[in-house]
């Protein structure tokens, strides 16, 4: 039966009927209701629904769990527009809780056909007055004339909406007429525009990039997951001619790719319009409207979305021109302050060679003023014996070419001549003919002057390094020979060849001890990678001749104004006079120590002969103190007679030596054990010091250790901030250096060694006991 057929239903009874149990009706009931009926919990899931309505939706939709939500037609249209089922009458109420009555719209079935209805939704509450769910009621249009009414209504929406198209494209317009100064300026106005007029909820702009991919510059509610997504897509290429819109009403339904379709459907975007961007012709970008909620497209609606493109495409041609005049103009700006500021002279000519512009610096430079010389032909600052260079300059010019720091002589007003360095670079017009040229003059008389004065320099320095007596040569930063005086051939036994040989003017290099020195670990070498000056260091060179020369190096690296290694300086002094002195007196330092030991084991022997005769106790003793004394001596001198250096020794050795000697003259139950030795002492302080040791050894084991059973004796001679500290140290109870000052003859000898030493001689008796001499590192008087 045809709704309209009837008349119009007591729809508040039959919702009252249904309220009764709205949950769970009997569903022979429904089917007996005269109009279309469903429920939906407060959730917006459809409970149930009766025949009627599904007759009206043209299709059966799921309840409950099976997704659908809010209403069971396939699309609705309210106001004229398509309406998402979260924006339906059911949806309204269950969220305001408000019914509605009497609501038209229009139904769309699956198979394209329509009905228009009128639709009632009342809100279930709790006890608590809480919405638990909601009933809706519709029906088909009655045809009392309403269809005339309504077809009149929708003429009125759509008159209304193309009027506030039209309303948002006319502030779009004014907006654009404003001072924008910047691209976000623009697109901010134009996605106010795109929003307003096309009624969606989001927007975006892109435009390619100079890699030709579509990029983000503006958008309005879209996540960066999103933008990230879909970045770089265009549904044009970059050199299609007439790029049309692309609209996509249903994203669900649409015949894109699955993947971007579910990029989009995350985003919850139902429907999108891809509207492109074009600049005089040329496809720049898109911008993209989108809708939350299947949406239909119309004609006029398309057409005014293509009206945003073009009024964008003009605006942004317009600003870009704006801009690059902007910047012409700063530039000419600039450019004008920098000739006018400049030091060097600036003139520019036509190709006739006449003056058309004069800077400051060039009246500075040649003396005539701006009036004096613009209209004048260039020729006049040019010598009568360089009249030919411009001829030259011109014909250079017309081809194009540019000459680049030109050293020629100009003249001055006054008939002076000023030596300069000259830049001409051909003028272009806007059609690249060359109209003429820009010269750039700098006065360069005073660095003439400079590179004469530093010729003269390095001359003199030259004659200097060839009259030292020394060989001497410098390298670059790579170690290449660069210079090498008289001296240093001499010293080599060969010529260096420049920029070729490497690090040292030598044929071969020793070490000291003979062994072979590569020329790339040499000290010049370690100069230049190291970057620093190497000092004390000895090599041998050897002659071709197979002659070797001892010599001490001096590398220095050489450094530029900014700190930059480029080069090096080097004078070898030969040793070899030296070194022979050296070997001399060696032989002789041998000789005289191989004599006094000699004397000494003499001596000893004498005394240690002499006490074995000797009847006193007393006399013996001191027999015996006199052998262990010179025994003390005799194992210095043995130190002394072993050094390779002739006029120091090593503190180590000698305290061992010593301390072995005294130890012979102990019982065997008592050891004498050196703790620590450190530094070189100067040889003349040997003898006093194995003196001091040998007193301090034996005072300690007579007065110092009570048991002797395992007794030890601590010796150490170290070297502490420039001074040196020998001491003799057991865990006997010591003595008072006071009281046995005057009588212990051992230790009056001990104050007179450290007095010869300039050393200072104390005792400590606790926490162990500790005889304690302090000197310092240089020579006795």
């Amino acid at each position: 039966m045809n709704m309209q057929d009837r008349s119009v239903p007591d729809l508040k009874g039959i919702e009252k009927l249904a309220l009764g149990a709205w949950r769970n009706p009997p569903a022979d009931f429904l089917d007996l209701l005269p109009v279309a009926i469903y429920a939906c919990d407060a959730a917006g899931r459809i409970l149930w629904f009766n025949t009627r309505a599904a007759d009206l939706w043209g299709r059966v939709p799921g309840i409950e769990g099976d997704g659908e939500r809010f209403c069971g037609s396939h699309k609705r249209y309210f106001n004229g527009r398509l309406t998402p089922g979260e924006q339906a009458p059911m949806a309204q109420v269950l969220r305001s809780g408000v019914p509605i009555r009497g609501v038209e719209g229009r139904l769309e079935r699956p198979d394209g056909s329509h009905v228009w209805a009128v639709v009632h939704v009342t809100p279930v509450e709790d006890e608590d007055g809480k919405v638990i769910g909601a009933i809706s009621c519709f029906h088909e249009r009655a045809a009392d004339g309403q269809p005339e009414t309504t077809e009149r209504e929708f003429a009125e929406q759509a008159l209304a909406q193309r009027m506030d198209e039209h309303a948002a494209l006319s502030e779009f317009s004014q907006r654009l007429q404003q001072q924008l100064v910047s691209l976000p300026q623009l697109y901010d106005v134009a996605q106010d525009a795109i929003l307003r007029a096309l009624d969606c909820q989001r927007a975006a702009i892109l435009m390619f990039d100079d890699s030709g991919l579509m990029r983000f510059v503006a958008w309005r509610g879209l996540s960066e997951t999103y933008r990230r997504a879909v970045e770089g897509h265009s549904p044009w290429a970059r050199d299609e001619q007439n790029p049309q819109p692309v609209n996509f009403e249903d994203i669900g339904q649409s015949d894109l790719p699955d993947a971007l379709k579910q990029t989009i459907a995350r985003e919850k975007i139902g429907a999108v319009a891809f509207i492109p961007i074009q600049e005089d012709g040329r496809l720049i970008g898109k911008f993209m409207a989108y809708y939350d909620a299947p949406h239909r497209f119309s004609v006029p609606q398309v057409d005014v979305a293509l009206t945003l493109a073009r009024q964008l495409g003009f605006s942004l041609a317009r600003l870009r021109a704006e801009n690059a005049r902007s910047a012409a103009e700063r530039a000419a700006l600039q450019l004008v302050s920098i000739v006018e500021s400049s030091d060097d002279a600036i003139i520019s000519k036509d190709l006739n060679g006449v003056i058309q512009t004069w800077n400051a610096a060039a009246e500075r430079l040649f003396g005539y003023t701006a009036d004096e010389a613009i209209g004048q032909p260039v020729t006049m600052l040019i010598p009568a014996d360089r009249q030919d260079e411009e001829p030259g300059i011109l014909l250079r010019l017309r081809r194009g070419e540019r000459i680049h720091h030109y050293e020629t002589v100009r003249q001055r007003k006054d008939g002076s001549l000023v030596e300069i360095s000259l830049t001409v670079s051909p003028m272009r017009d806007s059609s690249g003919r060359i109209i003429g040229a820009s010269k750039i003059a700098r006065d360069i008389t005073e660095r003439g002057v400079a590179q004469r004065k530093l010729r003269e320099s390095e001359q003199r320095l030259q004659e200097l390094l060839t009259a030292i007596p020394a060989a001497i040569y410098t390298t670059d930063a790579e170690g290449k020979i660069t210079y090498f005086n008289q001296a240093a051939v001499e010293l080599a036994g060969r010529t260096p060849t420049l920029g070729s040989d490497e690090w040292c003017v030598t044929w071969k290099l020793y070490r000291p001890d003979g062994t072979p020195l590569p020329h790339e670990e040499c000290p010049m070498a370690v100069a230049l990678k190291e970057g620093r000056a190497i000092r004390n260091a000895e090599a041998v060179a050897e002659r071709p001749d197979g002659t070797r020369i001892p010599f001490i190096p001096f590398p220095t690296p050489l450094r530029d104004s900014s700190g930059k290694v480029v080069g090096a300086i080097n004078m070898l002094v030969d040793i070899s006079e030296r070194r022979q002195a050296e070997t001399q007196q060696r032989l002789l330092l041998n000789e005289l120590n191989h004599r006094v030991k000699n004397n000494m084991q003499i001596l000893q022997s004498l005394l240690f002969a002499a006490a074995r005769k000797v009847r006193s106790d007393e006399s013996r003793q001191v027999l015996d103190e006199a052998s262990r004394r010179v025994a003390a001596m005799a194992a210095a001198q043995r130190v002394l007679y072993g050094t390779t250096d002739a006029s120091h020794f090593s503190a180590e050795e000698f305290l061992h030596a010593v301390c072995q000697t005294v130890q012979q003259t102990f019982p065997s139950d008592i050891s004498v054990v050196c703790e620590a030795a450190s530094g070189v002492l100067s040889n003349d302080m040997a003898m006093p010091l194995a003196l001091i040791l040998n007193e301090l050894l034996t005072n300690a084991v007579k007065h110092g250790i009570k048991d002797r059973t395992g007794a030890t004796v601590r010796v150490g001679l170290t070297e502490r901030e420039g001074a040196f500290e020998l001491y003799v140290e057991e865990d006997g109870e010591g003595f008072d250096l006071q009281t046995v000052r005057e009588s212990a003859s051992g230790l009056q000898l001990v104050f007179g060694l450290a007095r010869q030493l300039h050393g200072d001689f104390l005792t400590v008796r606790t926490p162990s006991s500790r005889a304690l001499l302090r000197f310092s590192t240089g020579r006795s008087s």
